[in-house]
């Protein structure tokens, strides 16, 4: 029996773009009915990183496949597919690395091996949506002499940041900012640079402040105004509003913010012409306002959340969805009195004529530090088999 143990070091979450390193150790555990002769063999074992994607069959017409299936594992077959038996078409993956062969582990004995990676920056990002799914996986496979071979599979998250890879580094390295005491593989070097290059576009692009005013109204009249001060956000981030009612003249009884992504597949893949788009809330906010004069919401992007993006097949946008609710009357007729005595009680009316109208502002939602977002990923670091 030999157990093996893939450990992805900085996290789950990566940018197209950046090394993936993962150590993957093998060890022959020690018992107390091991001998000499307890010895265990591998005849190789190789990583290879690729993308599946899935999609619901009676929305999307799936583009023709490439590869051909393997489904089935002969049973001495030396012929290593990271995709074998997955769900969907395999439609981006990496040369294979083979990390050994004809590797020997005696009892209590383990051997490591690093594996490096730059991921593609031309692939899509991660996303699990209604309609599509892109999933990103390094697949492990190490086989014994005469035996199938087994797959560990590292389900890993990347981010797409777009520019990124239009970028050139200076080929003056003695003008860049450097730490004379660490020696770094010129490979992680660039890496760490990539890494704080996007995390400066992001802080560039998210951090831009202007003011946005928008007049709510409907064919009555005028509601309010509607207040915000950035429409480009990353996730991880509150999308932060203020309205007005102050100033209107008909009476908003009450209001809901819903912060979503429509999700719509290109019209060459759609099954049906002109099929409706799938939308998925992740956050929402409503709240009565009746002789309300200001009012505020604030709404997180979830870490966990796929930022836009559009590829060949789908697109994400993001959006606020408002929907409001105002009275057919004017606001003096809102409340009636209850009493004639000294002692003056105002109720709400038990019936109103009312209105309701929505309207969409679309946003634009990027990634953010992949740090930051493995705190919150679903995936482990760490992944093992025994075999």
């Amino acid at each position: 029996m030999i157990e093996v143990v893939a450990k992805l070091g900085r996290g789950p979450v990566f940018l197209a773009g950046e090394v993936l390193e993962c150590v993957i150790t093998f060890t022959n555990p020690l018992s107390a009915s091991s001998t000499s002769a307890s010895s265990e063999m591998l005849a190789w074992a190789s990583a290879q990183i690729h993308c599946q994607f899935h999609a619901s069959e009676n929305r999307v017409a799936l583009p023709p496949s490439d590869g051909s299936k393997h489904d089935v594992q002969a049973e001495n077959e030396t012929v290593f597919v990271p995709n074998r038996g997955e769900r969907g078409q395999c439609i981006l993956s990496t040369p294979p690395k083979i990390l050994f062969c004809d590797l020997r582990l005696d009892p209590g004995e383990s051997k490591s091996y690093s594996y490096c990676e730059t991921l593609p920056v031309d692939g899509p990002p991660s996303f699990r949506g209604q309609l599509v799914k892109y999933v990103y996986k390094l697949t492990i496979g190490c086989q014994r002499v005469n035996s199938p071979i087994k797959l560990l599979r590292v389900p890993f998250r990347v981010l797409v940041l777009h520019g990124l890879k239009d970028y050139q580094f200076p080929q003056d390295e003695a003008v860049a900012p450097s730490n004379p005491f660490l020696e770094e593989e010129e490979g992680l070097k660039k890496d760490s640079r990539l890494a704080d290059l996007a995390t400066e576009l992001l802080m560039v692009a998210t951090s831009r402040r202007s003011l946005h005013l928008y007049n709510i109204s409907n064919t009555r009249g005028k509601v309010g105004t509607f207040c915000i001060f950035k429409t480009v956000y990353k996730i991880g981030e509150d999308v932060i509003g203020t309205f007005n009612f102050s100033e209107g003249d008909i009476p908003c009884l009450q209001f809901s913010v819903s912060l979503q992504t429509e999700e719509s597949i290109q019209e060459e893949f759609q099954r049906r012409r002109g099929q409706p788009v799938s939308f998925t809330v992740h956050a929402r906010h409503q709240e009565s306002c009746l002789h309300t004069a200001q009012s505020s919401f604030s709404l997180p992007i979830p870490l966990s959340s796929t930022p836009g993006f559009t590829t060949n097949i789908v697109s994400l946008k993001w959006r606020l969805h408002f929907e409001f609710v105002t009275s057919g009357e004017s606001a003096g007729t809102c409340l009636v009195r209850g009493s004639q005595s000294e002692a003056v009680t105002w109720t709400g009316v038990e019936q109103m004529e009312v209105d309701t109208f929505s309207w969409d502002l679309p946003i634009k939602v990027l990634p953010t530090n992949p740090i930051l977002a493995s705190y919150v990923s679903q995936f482990s670091s760490t992944n093992s088999i025994t075999i």
